[in-house]
């Protein structure tokens, strides 16, 4: 999700990030229990406290719903009425869920290097994603195209900012100007360094040829070159000369 930084914020700690107020940020992960948000900006990924920016407001972000209540959600709505959720099943990933009309599809959305896909286009971020796929078919056995909900049931934000109301423009001047206090950090909420936690190459435990360009093909036996494991659901790395994602559970990690 893109956020908007209400404050500027100057990092202190090597796995946070700094940002002017005005920038727009990409969120890639959030916990209730937190007051830091893994966020990205200009290529560099790291915490920022949650209490300095603020989510843009889009009616198909459900936040942490199940597949259920998706389902439930979607029921009766015309083909291509979506939302986007958080997983259930890989915490800081996402899934679309859409209406085919007579039933609700899911599709998984991949992510590596920075990088959302869900066949072969990838997209910098899930904003750019959704509206591809509004004039572009989504569903491969038939042309469904993404559209918002009836404006007659809109959705709130999940993540509601209290420095911010329903409106930028609404906000008193004095408001904006006073900055937030900066949440404490604990140890646990440091991020890992890439460097000691993630291997740098790995063996393919058997062949991986799908049909998506987007994705890294590679035969059983190859050595591939990890260039981004921080995604649990799909890494990003070189083979024969071709860069892609793919799923780590077909490699085996080598450390050295």
């Amino acid at each position: 999700m893109e956020a908007l930084a209400l404050f500027s914020f100057a990092a202190s700690e090597a796995d946070e990030i700094s940002f002017q107020k005005g920038e727009i940020l990409k969120v890639t992960e959030m916990e209730e229990d937190s007051c830091w948000v893994t966020a990205e900006i200009q290529g560099k990924r790291g915490y920022v406290p949650q209490n300095y920016i603020s989510l843009l407001p889009y009616p198909w972000f459900a936040g942490r719903v199940s597949r259920l209540e998706a389902e439930k959600r979607l029921q009766r709505h015309d083909a291509g009425v979506f939302l986007v959720r958080e997983s259930e099943s890989a915490p800081g990933e996402f899934s679309v869920s859409v209406s085919y009309g007579e039933r609700v599809e899911h599709f998984r959305v991949l992510e590596g290097g920075g990088q959302y896909c869900i066949w072969d286009e990838s997209f910098r971020s899930l904003n750019r994603l959704v509206d591809f796929y509004r004039t572009h078919s989504i569903a491969v056995e038939k042309a469904v195209y993404l559209r918002d909900p009836p404006a007659s049931q809109p959705e709130r934000n999940p993540y509601p900012n209290p420095y911010k109301s329903s409106s930028q423009e609404s906000l008193p001047s004095a408001r904006l100007q006073a900055r937030p206090p900066r949440p404490e950090r604990e140890a646990s909420h440091r991020l890992p360094d890439p460097a000691a936690a993630n291997p740098r190459v790995a063996h393919a435990l058997c062949d991986y040829t799908p049909p998506q360009t987007a994705h890294l093909h590679f035969l059983r036996g190859d050595i591939i070159d990890l260039l981004d494991c921080s995604s649990t659901l799909a890494w990003r790395g070189r083979c024969r000369g071709r860069v892609g994602i793919f799923p780590p559970d077909y490699v085996q990690p080598l450390h050295h």
